[in-house]
């Protein structure tokens, strides 16, 4: 059966994630029987987060604003409308906002996030789930 859910569907409800430097919004979780997940996904601006999915692989489309992502080997790659960057290894990575707005992504999962998943950006080492 098609699906149509927006992104003002999902704001506010438990799909709507802080998840510790931004925000996700998840539009396709577990739950909905696609097998992968799509998440609107805001990175603060200023922000840097370090992070890393053991258990998912990750791709992510720039729509609006600006950032960065940078791999373990020191290798910057800056993120605009436009780009995408896929981590197909389970890739440790930082994660970082613009320095004067946010980075909006479309983020895709597979396998699908339950779609409670939270980072914990304190704990010592990379965020994973």
């Amino acid at each position: 059966m098609m699906q149509v859910r927006s992104l003002k569907d999902v704001m506010g409800t438990e799909r709507d994630v802080d998840w510790g430097n931004g925000r996700s919004y998840r539009l396709l979780v577990d739950s909905d029987g696609v097998g992968y997940s799509v998440c609107h996904t805001v990175v603060k601006a200023g922000t840097s987060s370090l992070l890393q999915y053991m258990n998912h692989l990750e791709a992510c489309y720039c729509v609006a604003g600006e950032g960065e992502v940078e791999d373990m080997d020191g290798n910057v790659y800056p993120i605009r409308p436009g780009d995408i960057y896929v981590l197909d290894k389970h890739d440790q990575h930082y994660l970082r906002g613009g320095r004067d707005c946010d980075l909006v992504l479309v983020s895709v999962f597979t396998p699908a996030l339950k779609g409670t998943e939270r980072h914990d950006l304190v704990a010592p080492g990379a965020s994973s789930y």
